[in-house]
């Protein structure tokens, strides 16, 4: 029993421990090419958040794996069979709820595991902390925390070549094989700073690529997978310990 996943342990067990740090993971459920399952974000972010809380745990950090919300925004994906959307006020909704129930039950610290590009909760925590000064609300995107071509030979950030591999390592048993891949080819878009980082428009998935894959999968492998994971739980479940242990009304040196 891994008491430091709430949907998996008990009253029991929890009714007389204090937590100092939640975590929820936040995922989403879209097509991932044609060989990646529509769940792969929320396996993806489920996988990470459980592993890096298990290495702080080790090292006396009291944090609690919420369950995951598997559902994230994916306007840009409408048109593809059974991608499932979430609105960022709906997503709101449930964050405030979520925040709530943590307050009630001294639960001050709460980080939010984010698994889906689409999902952005850096204006939602702006908001809630306003409402909830008693919580302190931070969220880290994952697939941020390692520079992955250090890793990989092919860059892409939908189905590509880390996320194939990250799948290989964690279920391979819902990866077909990679020949039935799509090759992951995508287009750019015609105005320049849009492919920069300093202008955004949201990309109309079904007109920028044919497989939904952004990135070739060719060339991933589990042993790739492993060694992603290993480093991107390790540096996370560094932040769990700091976020465990910190107070919030000391925050800044």
């Amino acid at each position: 029993m891994r008491h430091y996943v709430l949907s998996e342990t008990n009253w029991k067990t929890v009714k007389d421990r204090q937590y100092d740090l939640a975590i929820l993971p936040w995922g989403a459920t879209e097509a991932h090419n044609y060989h990646l399952p529509f769940g792969t974000d929320n396996f993806e972010t489920e996988l990470i958040a459980i592993e890096s809380a298990r290495l702080a745990w080790e090292q006396k950090a009291r944090v609690i794996v919420l369950p995951t919300i598997p559902f994230g925004v994916n306007t840009g994906q409408k048109d593809i069979k059974l991608t499932m959307n979430m609105n960022p006020s709906t997503q709101t909704i449930i964050l405030k709820d979520v925040i709530e129930s943590l307050i009630h039950h001294k639960i001050y610290k709460l980080l939010i595991m984010n698994g889906h590009g689409g999902n952005d909760f850096s204006q939602m925590i702006r908001e809630l902390g306003y409402q909830y000064p008693q919580m302190f609300i931070s969220t880290c995107n994952w697939y941020m925390t390692v520079e992955k071509m250090k890793i990989f030979e092919n860059d892409g950030d939908h189905a590509d070549e880390m996320e194939t591999s990250l799948m290989l390592f964690l279920v391979p048993e819902l990866v077909l094989p990679l020949e039935e891949a799509g090759d992951g080819n995508f287009k750019s878009f015609r105005i320049k700073a849009f492919n920069e980082d300093w202008a955004w428009a949201e990309r109309q998935w079904s007109r920028v690529t044919a497989d939904t894959g952004i990135g070739n999968p060719k060339k991933a492998s589990k042993d790739k997978g492993e060694r992603y994971f290993t480093e991107v739980t390790e540096k996370i479940s560094r932040l769990m310990i700091e976020l465990a242990k910190a107070n919030p009304d000391d925050l800044y040196i």
